[in-house]
Formats: C-alpha cells, sequence, structure tokens
C-alpha cells in the first residue's frame, strides 16, 4: 500500500502513536493527536513527551510544553513547532530522520531519527545545528552512505529555510500566528 492510499493517511482528530527509533537508544513513544494528514505531510500535536524538564543550553523543554509536529514521508526531517503552557513560541526544532512511515491500521507514525538536529529560536536569530559528533559517531557514513548523504542534505536544505524565514511555506499546517 503506498503513502496516498485511504488506510495510510491519518484522521484529523484521531489519536496516533509517534515512535522515534533512536538506535541503538531505546525508541522514544508518545501520544499524540492528528491536526491534518494529505497523505505526504503529516501534522501531529503533543504535549512534551518527557518526564522531566531537559535544559538544552539554548531551551528548555518542560511539563506543559505543546509540540506541533510536522512529519513527511517524502523529506528526510521533521519540524517540531514548540510552545510554552501559556502559548508563548519557544521555537523549531527539528531531527534529521528517514521519512515517516505512517500505517493507519495501527494509527502509528515512525521515524528514523539519524542523530543530526537544527534548532530555530522564536526570534529566529539563533539558528544552531545540533549533534553533528554523535552523526559522525553513528556510523551511518559506513553502513548507508547514501542515507549519511540524504541526512547532511536534509540539514543543509533546513538551515537554509532557517536563515531565509521561510519556515511558514513549509509548515503550511502550522497555526497562522506562528509565521
Amino acid at each position: 500500500m503506498n503513502a496516498t492510499e485511504t488506510a495510510d493517511v491519518l484522521t484529523p482528530g484521531s489519536a496516533v502513536t509517534v515512535r522515534l527509533v533512536k538506535h541503538p537508544r531505546p525508541d522514544v513513544r508518545y501520544p499524540a493527536t492528528v491536526v491534518a494528514d494529505d497523505g505526504t505531510h503529516a501534522v501531529v500535536r503533543a504535549p512534551w513527551a518527557g518526564s522531566a524538564s531537559r535544559d538544552f543550553g539554548f531551551v528548555t523543554f518542560e511539563q506543559g510544553d505543546l509540540f506541533t509536529e510536522h512529519y513527511w514521508r517524502d523529506r528526510w526531517y521533521s519540524v517540531k513547532e514548540v510552545r510554552a503552557a501559556d502559548g508563548a513560541l519557544k521555537g523549531w526544532y527539528c531531527d534529521i530522520a528517514r521519512p515517516a512511515v505512517v500505517d493507519g491500521a495501527s494509527a502509528s507514525l515512525t521515524v528514523a531519527d539519524l542523530d543530526l538536529d537544527l534548532w530555530l529560536s522564536a526570534d529566529r536569530a539563533t539558528v544552531l545545528r545540533l549533534d553533528e559528533d554523535e552523526f559522525l559517531d553513528s556510523g551511518l557514513d559506513a553502513r548507508d552512505p547514501a542515507a549519511a548523504r540524504q541526512a547532511r542534505s536534509a540539514l543543509d536544505e533546513l538551515e537554509e529555510l532557517a536563515r531565509r524565514d521561510a519556515f511558514g511555506p513549509l509548515l503550511n499546517h502550522a497555526s497562522p500566528e506562528a509565521f
């Protein structure tokens, strides 16, 4: 079954389980609510899935934060708009990952994280490439050179979009106040 067939399109308002494959670390799974899915671009909303606050130095994720997460079946990244409990925009956290796999029958959305990330602050003044050392240590270059090239290309694309302030068109299902 391909991505555009009905069984693989998630229904807005329905529950979905997001699974982030973090090999060799344990996978992360959490419940989310489907906002939209056009067969290529799926958008879900979920509260911060961590059990405690996590301070990254440039942002802290904490209980009450709300993530609007954008996944594509044909792109090597996901983009997560992060808002505080009071609705204030914190920024966008982007994961470089293999294209999303949606299983409508089991109401699941799975992405394989490739250990590269990008952060764009709410004021758009800070663009940070993250975890490049983890990516190198992952051995992806040796195991799957084509995937490693896709990952680097995806990170470059996201950074270019962030620096041009072009996330708005990319995230066409996001709330209008985000742009």
